[in-house]
């Protein structure tokens, strides 16, 4: 089913789409492979504003698990956010394309602090924001902080690249019989567990009816594709158009 095309977005971004093979770091191919696909969007036009992980460099989750003080291992993760931001700030820019690095978490020496009108005002001037540190908050994940910037910054959609081309009834990797949704409901993925978004995340997307559209970001022009409004990949709605 087509869908329309957009010209203000909010791209989720994972850690792990910046580490590459080895799983763990920056690769710099990978980054420059994905700063060129938000350069070609840009230069239509389009609005972009970003939220990136930090799990290629540390998770605050796991650490958690192993001992750490949650608190504490939720400051580190979102600080990983800031480092991903600036690695891919600085591959935008060295292609022409002005950025902001906005930060939950005041850093004013390498980063301006998260401001929603000054936000407005980058995108308007047609600067792409790379948003860091989660919502500055712990116990909260940066899918969650995705939506929430996205519902801020007034984006018509929500696009989580994945690894993958959309949502899958199971894991298409080890399970061969897996179905691909074309379309779910904010209803269907919080009731089938489905690995989406985080249900808070969810929950504030189907409250303030924003689409999510989950795609794969390794295919060429696959970014390009979703913002002109072609199906790929998989959109989260409400049951109807105006839900």
């Amino acid at each position: 089913m087509p869908q329309e095309s957009y010209s203000r977005i909010l791209l989720k971004l994972s850690g792990e789409s910046l580490a590459g093979p080895a799983g763990y770091g920056i690769d710099f191919e990978m980054l420059s492979f994905i700063a060129s696909e938000i350069r070609e969007v840009g230069e239509m036009g389009v609005q972009i504003g970003i939220v990136i992980g930090g799990g290629n460099i540390f998770r605050g989750a796991e650490a958690s698990a192993k001992g750490m003080e949650r608190v504490s291992a939720d400051y580190i993760g979102m600080l990983a956010t800031v480092i991903n931001a600036l690695a891919l700030q600085d591959v935008l820019e060295k292609m022409g394309i002005f950025t902001r690095v906005m930060t939950a978490i005041t850093m004013q020496a390498v980063a301006e602090p998260y401001i929603r009108r000054r936000a407005l005002r980058h995108l308007e001037k047609g600067r792409i924001i790379i948003m860091a540190g989660g919502t500055g908050n712990p116990y909260f994940t940066t899918d969650t902080a995705a939506a929430l910037r996205a519902i801020e910054i007034e984006a018509q959609v929500i696009l989580k690249a994945t690894k993958v081309d959309g949502v899958y009834s199971a894991d298409p990797v080890r399970h061969k019989d897996a179905i691909r949704f074309q379309e779910l409901t904010y209803i269907d993925v919080l009731n089938k567990g489905l690995k989406v978004l985080d249900t808070t995340a969810v929950s504030l997307c189907m409250d303030n009816a924003l689409p999510i559209i989950v795609f794969e970001l390794m295919r060429k022009g696959n970014l390009k594709r979703v913002v002109l409004g072609e199906a790929v990949g998989t959109i989260v709605r409400g049951s109807n158009r105006g839900d």
